[in-house]
């Protein structure tokens, strides 16, 4: 049976969801499929959402009109920001989420959405179509019952189910995560078209009946006492009369980690039966011990599934070891003696792709139509994937509208960066964001990301009348705030009292409010001291006036880097340029940029084995140095 649609979506997980979502309120016509309803935007790891540069990576999304940010304030159990003790610029929202009921959310989305059309049915082959000038494109995907469904772009976002397999000491079976089936056949399929795939292996930790677990004798740990949303579409009040579940920490010790030690050739990571590569930022448990050998205890969080199940998480305690061992370990640990196992951890291998073979939209460089998203590009975590996805339902929305793809700048978000980072210097493990990864961080703030995005996701069509207003009045405030407080002066002696109370140093002259707000003892909230004329304002309003006041002169700094920069950012290069008839171009830098077809200057000068002298070659061969 021969089917149509305009764009085909493999997979349901966080990067699926948000293409399909994205392409559908495009007014594209696009099928969603997935191997199994149950499975959609399933949370088989880590029950939350955000934490460091994650949370940047959901405030983006739902400024440029995604779904998780919505998504996961209505699932939220806890919430917390990470890093308060630490700049604006790498503190980052965190929540707990209720798997189950996020689930729901996502799938009801997805089954109202107009033009969206959900099937559960496994995709295992690609159908592709020979050019004049050597190029493949996408003709049709094919079901593993016969169904060939005819489409002119595909979003692959595979997650971990690429030919997957799980691993539990000794013991390995096909399998994807949570134990629902593998996906076979498109790796083969992939393979024959020339893309080049990749077998990296991430795990869990077991999951444990909370009754067994004496919770009085963890370290308790609550949410913040202040929660603010991560989507704009809610009000910031939503959680004013919020009740929160409270996770706990606990650590290993000593018995712990003798039992790991003793039993470590029995992990399937070392005894030889895994051989793809694992996240070096999320270490499993025993790889731990052996990184960090001199470490007498690591940090373990406990952590709720649901407001409605008895499963808790163990944040930290990642293996592969098998079941005795893990109920050993798991009952050395304080408060856990007679803890009950509910769900075994695993270790999972899967096949993904090299994303160096994709440009900035997401699409296949050498296939055109296809794109990639989430794990299948290389990266760990629901939110890198979440965010890919919105790129790649975008772009392959505007592809069949026959607009231009949208290119999102390292410069501007935390999104534009983990593409960048992806498709110049590629990944040989799950890539994970953090801040560090942003040269420009300081500009990149979670609080900011309406104002750097909206007016993009607006233009776009993800972002509507009443929520564009809502933005703009959001914005207006702002300016008007600032403004008031480098209009409104005090004396010396009107400021100094309040200064010296906070051990700052007293003012000679008059200054504004605004200079004194940018002392670094002075909050927003303590100001309101001597500030009588403040006017009543939104929390995110008040949040964002006071660090852009108070970093002003650090984000003038980045700002300027980012004009100096421009010109190589905004330099293209010729597709069909041999780098190696380049004279004085080293060897290493022509093949390297033949091989990953840079689309401007400055993605070239971020590859890895192009040297700054290389680059300079490059602008005087194109005529600009």
């Amino acid at each position: 049976m021969t089917l149509s649609t305009k764009v085909a979506v493999i997979g349901a997980g966080h990067a699926g969801i948000e293409a399909a979502l994205a392409c559908a309120r495009l007014g594209v016509d696009t099928v969603l499929f997935t191997m199994s309803l149950e499975s959609i935007a399933n949370l088989p790891c880590n029950p939350s959402i955000g934490g460091t540069a994650k949370g940047h990576l959901v405030y983006e999304i739902d400024a440029l009109g995604g779904e998780m940010g919505r998504a996961a304030d209505l699932a939220t159990i806890q919430s917390r920001t990470l890093n308060l003790g630490k700049g604006a610029a790498v503190q980052s929202k965190r929540v707990q989420a209720d798997r189950k009921r996020y689930q729901a959310i996502m799938k009801r989305t997805l089954e109202n959405t107009p033009n969206l059309r959900l099937i559960q049915s496994e995709i295992t082959s690609l159908r592709t179509a020979l050019r004049e000038d050597g190029k493949r494109t996408v003709t049709a995907v094919v079901t593993r019952l016969g169904e060939v469904w005819e489409c002119e772009c595909a979003i692959i976002a595979s997650g971990t189910y690429l030919e997957s397999s799980i691993f539990v000491g000794n013991v390995s079976y096909e399998a994807g995560p949570d134990g629902f089936l593998p996906a076979k056949g498109l790796s083969a399929s992939l393979s024959e078209i020339g893309i080049r795939l990749l077998r990296f292996k991430t795990g869990t930790p077991a999951r444990v009946k909370r009754s067994s677990v004496e919770l009085s004798v963890l370290e308790e740990q609550p949410g913040e006492d202040s929660v603010l949303p991560y989507s704009n579409a809610h009000s910031e009040h939503m959680f004013d009369d919020f009740t929160q579940i409270p996770c706990h920490i606990v650590y290993t010790n000593a018995e712990t980690h003798r039992i790991i030690r003793e039993n470590i050739q029995r992990s399937a990571m070392y005894s030889g039966k895994i051989h793809g590569t694992g996240p070096r930022y999320c270490p499993s448990i025993e790889d731990k011990l052996v990184r960090f050998a001199d470490k007498e205890r690591h940090q373990l969080f406990v952590e709720p599934m649901g407001e409605d199940t008895e499963e808790m998480y163990i944040q930290g305690f990642s293996t592969s070891l098998p079941t005795d061992v893990q109920i050993q370990m798991l009952r050395s640990l304080d408060g856990f003696s007679k803890a009950e196992i509910m769900r075994y951890a695993y270790a999972i291998e899967y096949d993904c792709a090299d994303p160096l073979q994709m440009d900035a939209s997401l699409e296949f460089k050498t296939v055109s139509g296809l794109f990639g998203a989430g794990q299948f590009n290389g990266t760990s975590g629901y939110e890198e994937a979440a965010a890919q996805g919105l790129v790649a339902g975008i772009n392959a929305a505007r592809r069949v509208t026959g607009k231009p793809p949208i290119l999102l700048p390292r410069s501007g978000s935390y999104i534009g960066t983990l593409i960048d980072d992806l498709v110049t210097k590629g990944t040989n493990e799950p890539y994970r964001m953090m801040t560090s990864r942003s040269e420009y961080r300081l500009l990149l703030r979670q609080d900011n990301a309406d104002r750097r995005l909206t007016p993009l996701g607006h233009e776009i069509g993800l972002i509507d009348e009443a929520r564009y207003a809502k933005f703009l009045e959001k914005k207006a405030l702002i300016e008007q705030e600032k403004e008031r407080l480098a209009h409104t002066h005090l004396s010396p002696a009107e400021a100094n009292p309040f200064l010296t109370s906070l051990g700052e140093t007293p003012l000679k002259s008059g200054a504004s409010l605004a200079e004194i707000l940018r002392r670094p003892a002075v909050t927003y909230t303590a100001l309101a001291e001597i500030d009588t004329a403040r006017p009543i304002l939104p929390r995110t309003v008040l949040l964002t006036v006071e660090v852009d006041m108070k970093y002003e002169g650090y984000a003038n700094r980045q700002l300027s880097e980012i004009e100096r920069r421009r010109h190589m950012e905004e330099k293209t290069l010729p597709a069909d340029l041999d780098y190696k008839s380049i004279r004085g171009l080293r060897l290493e830098a022509a093949q390297k940029l033949n091989a990953i077809r840079p689309r401007t200057v400055g993605q070239a000068s971020r590859i890895s084995g192009v040297s700054p002298a290389d680059v300079t070659v490059l602008l005087i061969y194109l005529g600009l140095k």
